[in-house]
């Protein structure tokens, strides 16, 4: 009996057969003497009266490593940049034409007889005059940028989501939307507005009677020379806001239901189908949510930016002498060309953690 009564000492160590489940192993478990020494503390402890309170000490310890490990994994911020690389690059290859158009259609301003009557006359129009590499023209600027825009973009997610997620791995719709305005923000200022800057000017010149620009590189030294590095940041304001509700709207939306569709149990997996209809479904939230911000972008960064003051000025221009249709210039194409990317893009980046965390193992 004396050996029920005699106090804890830390020495002892805490049980040697200790699972998220089970605790300590029968042999070593008692009503008094079984609490492990990583429970105590340096606090000393009379087992009679203080057992209950480190048995309940202890067992939220357990609680909480086991959810750790049976809800959601957390990824690891290194593992999102390398994911998302890949899943930008291999996405913007596949999607790419679908972009030019969208930015011949946004870039052409006039309200009457305009140059194309629509997404099939730009294309045939554009294969006749440069066959169909020009429907890739640009693509150089993009690839060079997708790449570090989406790696920037998870791994942003990534850092600003883990400590917001609750015990079972799981975060709340409302924290995924601010995670994912800062994730587009990030983005906007370190990758995107000078890769959609060169983009744009160089769709716009292949439209000039004699373009300027023979090739990516050429055409980044003639823009710095003529306009300095200030001529690839053309319409910050308006890429920051476009690439923050972006992101907000995407991670909200696929957030919300990849909540909806594991409900209770975080550990359920997504198949690759289903992520791909989930992304597609966020990827059409944010075209109807920002397409407005998307044409005064890319006016802003097109070769006639000049005429605008601001963004507020580009975007009072349109209204007044378009009207406020032209807001909504290349949504068609648009929405094909966001709705595919977001289902690539996603669905990728989900596989390739997966194949990450079997090859690269953190904590």
């Amino acid at each position: 009996m004396s050996s029920l009564w005699r106090p804890f000492s830390i020495s002892e160590g805490p049980c040697r057969n200790v699972g998220f489940r089970g605790g300590c192993s029968q042999q070593q478990q008692h009503p008094l003497t079984s609490i492990p020494s990583s429970c105590l503390g340096n606090v000393s402890v009379n087992p009679v009266h203080r057992s209950q309170d480190f048995y309940h000490s202890c067992s939220s310890k357990r609680t909480l490593a086991a959810a750790a490990v049976g809800g959601r994994k957390v990824t690891h911020p290194g593992k999102a940049i390398l994911a998302g690389g890949i899943a930008g690059g291999i996405e913007i290859c596949i999607t790419f034409p679908t972009e030019y158009v969208k930015t011949q259609l946004q870039l052409d301003e006039r309200a009457t007889n305009p140059r194309y009557r629509g997404i099939g006359d730009c294309v045939k129009l554009t294969v006749q005059d440069h066959g169909l590499r020009g429907l890739y023209r640009g693509l150089s600027s993009l690839l060079y940028g997708s790449i570090p825009k989406s790696a920037v973009r998870f791994g942003t997610f990534e850092v600003l989501s883990s400590p917001m997620r609750d015990a079972n791995g799981r975060l709340d719709n409302t924290r995924s939307l601010l995670c994912g305005l800062g994730a587009g923000i990030a983005e906007a200022v370190l990758v995107v507005c000078p890769m959609e800057t060169l983009k744009v000017k160089f769709i716009h010149d292949q439209c000039s009677l004699r373009p300027r620009y023979r090739g990516f590189f050429h055409g980044v030294r003639e823009i710095i020379r003529d306009q300095g590095i200030r001529g690839t940041y053309q319409g910050l304001t308006a890429t920051v806001l476009k690439q923050g509700t972006n992101q907000a709207i995407r991670f909200y939306v696929m957030n919300l239901l990849r909540n909806w569709y594991k409900g209770d149990d975080p550990r359920r997996d997504m198949h690759p189908v289903v992520t791909a209809m989930f992304g597609a479904t966020a990827g059409a939230a944010s075209v109807f949510g920002n397409t407005p911000l998307d044409v005064i972008k890319t006016r802003m960064q097109g070769l006639e930016a000049h005429r605008y003051k601001n963004t507020v000025d580009c975007a009072f221009q349109i209204l007044k002498h378009e009207g406020p249709q032209a807001f909504y210039k290349g949504t068609v194409p648009r929405l094909g060309r966001v709705c595919l990317d977001v289902a690539i893009v996603f669905v990728i980046y989900e596989e390739v953690v997966k194949l990450l965390n079997n090859m690269w193992k953190t904590e």
